[in-house]
């Protein structure tokens, strides 16, 4: 911008793009990444709440394998807790609920002993029912900070598509007329009165 500034051939849509330009590039490097810090701390904010009741209402408890179940093992990813593939074996067993009870159920278990009698560790809620293995904190962290990514992403991509709509439309102005001022010159384009 500073370069055009006494230059004979700047046109003021040349000016007007350049500040475009410039605004566009503050607020991608200013208000993107200040997007994503407002969207990660949300995000690590309403995670960590929900790990912290997760924690609560989950309890790891010790069940005792009755029998294995006629279903193949299966491999899964757990992306709550790491990237690794892990066999789970479906199986009967027997536990304690929190309250003292017993209870008895199918549960996956990525226990490679899952012989009758094998102690397999399980999580279950308040009422002593299976339920899946409570989030982790650095896990919600690495969520939360993903999501602020993104979102800063998100923020640069929608800023680089509105400058460019918004050069587009000069551009469009700009050959609109251009098309007029050559109506306006006539079909001889300027030699009036030459002769020609």
């Amino acid at each position: 911008m500073w370069r055009w500034r006494h230059n004979s051939l700047r046109r003021a849509t040349d000016r007007r793009e350049a500040w475009v330009a410039l605004v566009a590039l503050l607020l991608m490097v200013l208000a993107a990444p200040a997007l994503g810090w407002l969207c990660g701390s949300h995000t690590d904010d309403a995670l960590q709440k929900s790990v912290r009741a997760q924690r609560a209402g989950r309890h790891a408890t010790t069940a005792v394998v009755v029998r294995r179940t006629p279903r193949a093992p299966r491999f899964v990813t757990d992306p709550e807790v790491s990237s690794e593939r892990a066999s789970q074996t479906s199986v009967v067993a027997r536990w304690k609920a929190p309250d003292g009870t017993n209870r008895r159920g199918t549960v996956l278990t990525s226990s490679r002993k899952t012989g009758p009698g094998s102690e397999v560790e399980i999580w279950t809620d308040l009422h002593g029912r299976p339920v899946s293995r409570p989030m982790d904190a650095p896990t919600a962290r690495t969520h939360a900070v993903l999501a602020g990514f993104g979102a800063t992403l998100l923020g640069v991509g929608l800023i680089e598509g509105g400058r460019r709509l918004i050069v587009r439309r000069m551009m469009r102005g700009r050959y609109t007329r251009i098309d007029q001022d050559w109506a306006k010159a006539g079909p001889d384009w300027g030699r009036t009165g030459a002769g020609s």
